[in-house]
């Protein structure tokens, strides 16, 4: 029997030959190249976002999204609150086992302020079919300047596993062009 703490028999080092010292200088040449591309990604590739990030309670964040639904709610769908804010607003969503909360109802092309945090866990916020995908902490406002670029209903998907009920934390986020048409469907206005 052989264990780990024996040193193998036999020669086991060797050092190391031209061929296989090539690749480790290949390797550690494409390792620098990526090293100094992460800049560039990180300003010209759109796929990190930069965001602010502060401390605050849970309570506090909470007791602000309340006020955020009371001042601006239009609706609710399936007992949410749908929330209109007008374009250049802080827009909060609160995340907590098992549901986003509210729906947001955006415009086209207008900037807001998006805060994000949790109540109870550590959740993710993936944009589908976006490619915005962040980690949404208790204890943590996260703030990200949106611009909704295209009209439609999209999903808020976590995809940080929460608990029994993971699978159904689905939010929703609307996004209207003011300029088109309105559209009636299932008894309301879109």
């Amino acid at each position: 029997m052989h264990t780990a703490l024996e040193p193998p028999k036999g020669v086991w080092w060797k050092p190391a030959g031209r061929a296989e010292k090539l690749w480790v200088g290949i390797a550690f040449g494409w390792c620098l190249v990526l090293f100094a591309m992460m800049p560039l990604w990180h300003l010209k590739g759109e796929q990190n976002t930069t965001g602010i990030r502060r401390k605050v309670e849970p309570e506090a964040f909470q007791a602000r999204t309340i006020e955020f639904i009371q001042q601006y709610q239009i609706g609710t769908e399936k007992g949410i609150p749908v929330v209109e804010p007008p374009p250049g607003s802080d827009v909060y969503l609160l995340a907590r086992m098992w549901n986003w909360v509210p729906i947001l109802k955006l415009q086209k092309g207008a900037e807001y302020t998006l805060h994000l945090s949790s109540m109870d866990l550590n959740h993710g916020f993936n944009l589908y079919p976006m490619n915005i995908n962040l980690q949404v902490v208790p204890d943590y406002d996260y703030a990200l300047r949106i611009v909704p670029g295209e009209a439609g209903d999209l999903r808020i998907v976590c995809n940080e596993f929460c608990g029994i009920g993971h699978h159904t934390m689905i939010g929703k986020l609307i996004v209207v062009d003011e300029s088109a048409e309105t559209v009636t469907y299932g008894g309301g206005e879109r």
